[in-house]
C-alpha cells in the first residue's frame, strides 16, 4: 500500500515544480517539459519561406532542425495550397480547429482530397507524397514529429522559398 502512496504524490510533485520550465512564449528543447495553459497562450510567428506566404509557426516543443521530437502547431489561412511534397521522416497531423483537404499523391486532385475537420488525423510515413489545401476556412494544426525533419517538394519549382529568389 505505501508503493502506490508514494507514486501519486511523486507524479504529482513532479508535475508541479515542472508547470513552470516554459510557455509557448519561450524557446523549448525536448528535455524540457512544457506546459500550455490554453491556446491564447501560444504565440505564432511567419512561417518558413519554404511553406506558402501567410503561413503562422509555433514551436510548442524540440526544434524540428535537430535529432529528437518536436511539436509544432500551424495556422494555414484561407485559399492556401501547400504543394506536393514529402518529409524525411514521419509525422503526425491533429486538426484543432477550421478544416483543410489532405491527398496522397505526388499531384494534386482536389477531387480526391478528403476534408479533415476538428479533431481530425493523419499519420504519414516517411517519404510520403501528399498535398494540402484549405479553401473558405482557416485552419489550426498541430505537427508532432522528430528530427531532424525537412520538407521536400515533389517538384522543386513548387517551393515558395525559390520562387522568392
Amino acid at each position: 500500500m505505501r508503493h502506490f502512496v508514494r507514486t501519486p504524490i511523486l507524479a504529482v510533485a513532479v508535475l508541479l515544480a515542472g508547470i513552470g520550465c516554459g510557455t509557448a512564449k519561450e524557446g523549448h528543447d525536448a528535455k524540457r517539459m512544457v506546459a500550455i495553459e490554453d491556446g491564447s497562450a501560444v504565440v505564432y510567428g511567419a512561417g518558413p519561406a519554404n511553406l506558402p506566404k501567410g503561413i503562422q509557426l509555433s514551436k510548442l516543443a524540440g526544434d524540428p532542425a535537430k535529432p529528437g521530437p518536436f511539436v509544432l502547431r500551424i495556422k494555414v489561412p484561407v485559399s492556401t495550397v501547400i504543394a506536393p511534397h514529402t518529409h524525411s521522416l514521419p509525422e503526425t497531423l491533429t486538426i484543432l480547429s477550421g478544416s483543410i483537404y489532405h491527398q496522397h499523391g505526388e499531384t494534386i486532385d482536389k477531387a480526391q482530397g478528403k476534408v479533415l475537420k476538428a479533431g481530425g488525423f493523419v499519420y504519414l510515413p516517411q517519404d510520403m507524397p501528399h498535398s494540402l489545401w484549405t479553401t473558405d476556412e482557416p485552419v489550426e494544426l498541430q505537427v508532432n514529429g522528430s528530427g531532424p525533419f525537412g520538407l521536400n517538394y515533389v517538384n522543386p519549382a513548387d517551393d515558395p522559398s525559390r520562387k522568392a529568389e
